[in-house]
């Protein structure tokens, strides 16, 4: 499975992003596509991920009400949409893929840089 990430950029505090992760290579039938992101000088962060096929999709606790995952089965993506942001929200967004069975994220995109100023 290949993924490509796009859709970063620069936005200001209160604003909304939505960021795109392709999937390519593979069906995703059997797969969960999950949203990470790492800030400056900070660990890794778990944002939420969606089982692509049925749709079901969970989050991390502090993100929810904020954002949201969905996919699109015809162009094999899934998207994160992000309102409200604020500063703490810069980062970089990796998109990853995994069996559902597995139990590590074994496919990652590249990568695409968030930054939202106050």
């Amino acid at each position: 499975v290949q993924l490509q990430a796009s859709g970063g950029g620069l936005v200001q505090a209160g604003d909304s992003l939505r960021l795109s992760c392709a999937a390519s290579g593979r069906t995703l039938s059997n797969y969960r596509v999950a949203w990470f992101r790492q800030a400056p000088g900070k660990e890794r962060e778990f944002v939420g991920a969606i089982r692509w096929d049925i749709g079901s999709t969970y989050y991390a606790d502090s993100l929810k009400g904020r954002f949201t995952i969905s996919r699109d089965r015809a162009k094999n993506t899934v998207y994160l949409q992000m309102n409200g942001l604020k500063p703490e929200d810069t980062a970089v967004y990796y998109c990853a893929a995994k069996q559902i069975t597995a139990a590590t994220y074994a496919y990652w995109g590249q990568g695409t840089l968030v930054t939202v100023s106050s």
